[in-house]
């Protein structure tokens, strides 16, 4: 999901770091929830873990650019599911940063765009969630529509915040919008693979039932709300 370097000018950049502020302030503010609810240690612990996952998820797993950026199987609907939301909001964004600083360095001028376009579609997701899983629910028994909307609202968010990044840094020409377009078509495909990795996983957990009450899991993967 990395945004091309160069794809917006470094007189237009500062709108990165005005969002990116914006998203990490949010995160921290998660985090800081989170350590009242369930204290410091299962928050590093659970942190750390979404971190290596997402690393691998942007080191190991394939990815291609297509269109204005490259298609990542990102999976933050997994990583709310499993872990929480503050923890997925800092392991996507320290997994990012540690991939930019000794794997991708040209990614960094971009960090403020790839942070916030996967940090604010995660916030929406968590928003989505809260409508759609009702509070009798723990997420063990999630039923595959459920996933797919979650999936749908994580990778759509996504694709419209790359978009955006696009038009604002190369305008509206139709050689943007085709490139934007490819890439949206291309990210969307993820849709097909995302909600069946949730039901593995969350199936994978049930059958784990001795790990309900564990500090390194989301406390609503087996409790309802």
């Amino acid at each position: 999901m990395h945004i091309e370097p160069g794809l917006v000018a470094e007189g237009k950049i500062w709108l990165s770091y005005v969002t990116a502020a914006g998203a990490g302030t949010y995160a921290l503010k998660l985090a800081a929830d989170a350590v009242r609810e369930r204290g410091l240690g299962s928050l590093v612990v659970r942190s750390a873990m979404t971190t290596a996952l997402v690393f691998a998820f942007f080191e190991v797993l394939p990815h291609h650019p297509v269109g204005v950026s490259e298609v990542h199987l990102i999976l933050g609907s997994t990583l709310f599911l499993i872990f929480g939301l503050a923890p997925a909001a800092i392991g996507l964004a320290l997994g990012l940063l540690i991939q930019g600083l000794f794997f991708a360095p040209f990614d960094l001028p971009q960090y403020g765009m790839n942070v916030t376009t996967l940090l604010v579609p995660l916030f929406a997701l968590t928003a989505l969630a809260g409508r759609i899983i009702a509070p009798n629910t723990p997420y063990v028994e999630l039923k595959y529509r459920q996933a797919l909307a979650l999936s749908t609202t994580y990778q759509a968010g996504i694709v419209v915040w790359v978009a955006f990044w696009a038009f604002y840094g190369q305008g509206f020409t139709v050689e943007n919008a085709a490139s934007i377009g490819s890439f949206g078509a291309a990210y969307m495909l993820v849709v097909l693979v995302e909600p069946l990795v949730d039901l593995a996983v969350l199936a994978a957990a049930k059958a784990l039932n001795g790990l309900k009450g564990s500090p390194i899991f989301e406390r609503r993967l087996y409790n309802a709300a």
